[in-house]
C-alpha cells in the first residue's frame, strides 16, 4: 500500500484533521482532464482547520491545512502542470491569490493533504498576494459571507524548469499564453461568521 492509499484510508476513518467519516467524493468519470479533491466535493465547504494561519492577520485563524488534490487524464504532450488558487471575492472584489505553482510533473496524480502548505520539490513556487511561494488557506474577514476558492490546474507544453521561481498569477498567465493545453477547476468555499 503506498502513502497516498494509507492517507486516504486514514481520512476515511476520520483520523485525518479536517476529514469526516462520510464517504469521500469519487473521482470524476470519463476521459476529460479532471481535478478534484478526495476529501471535498466540488462546491463544498472547507473546515476551520483549512483556514490560513498567520499571527499578524486576525482573519487567518486556522491551521493552514491544505486539502488533498488529485487529477487524471492529463492531455497527451503535457510537459508540466501549473496550479492556481484564487479567491475572486477577496479584498472586496479585487481578489486574493492563495497559491501559484508550476513545473509540476505531469506524471504526478495529485498532492496529499497539507503537502502544498510549505515549499516542496514537487513544484516551483510562484508568488501569492501575500508574497508566499507556498499555499495559504482562506482568510476571509468575519461576516463577509462564503468566499469561493477556485483551484485551477493547467496542462502546459512547457518543460518543468522553463519558468523562473516567483511569478505572480498574472505573470504566469502571460508566460502560459500559447502554451496551455487544457485546464480543470474545482471550487471550495469558506467563510466566517
Amino acid at each position: 500500500m503506498n502513502l497516498r492509499s494509507v492517507l486516504f484510508s486514514i481520512a476515511i476513518a476520520g483520523a485525518l484533521p479536517g476529514c469526516t467519516s462520510v464517504s469521500p467524493p469519487a473521482a470524476p468519470g470519463g476521459t476529460a482532464f479532471s481535478l478534484w479533491s478526495p476529501h471535498f466535493a466540488d462546491g463544498s465547504t472547507l473546515t476551520p482547520q483549512h483556514a490560513g494561519k498567520m499571527s499578524t492577520n486576525p482573519n487567518c485563524t486556522g491551521d493552514n491545512l491544505a486539502p488533498a488534490l488529485a487529477w487524471k487524464n492529463v492531455p497527451p504532450g503535457t510537459r508540466s502542470l501549473a496550479m492556481l488558487v484564487h479567491d475572486q471575492e477577496g479584498r472586496s472584489g479585487l481578489g486574493v491569490v492563495h497559491w501559484v505553482a508550476y513545473g509540476i510533473d505531469p506524471a504526478a496524480s495529485g498532492f496529499a493533504a497539507n503537502e502544498i502548505s510549505q515549499a516542496s520539490p514537487q513544484y516551483i513556487g510562484g508568488k501569492s498576494t501575500l508574497g508566499l511561494p507556498s499555499y495559504m488557506g482562506p482568510c476571509p474577514p468575519a461576516n463577509s459571507g462564503q468566499h469561493h476558492y477556485v483551484y485551477t490546474l493547467i496542462a502546459t507544453d512547457l518543460d518543468r524548469g522553463a519558468l523562473r521561481p516567483g511569478l505572480t498569477m498574472q505573470e504566469l498567465l502571460l508566460q502560459l499564453e500559447g502554451h496551455a493545453k487544457a485546464a480543470s477547476s474545482i471550487v471550495l468555499r469558506y467563510g466566517r461568521l
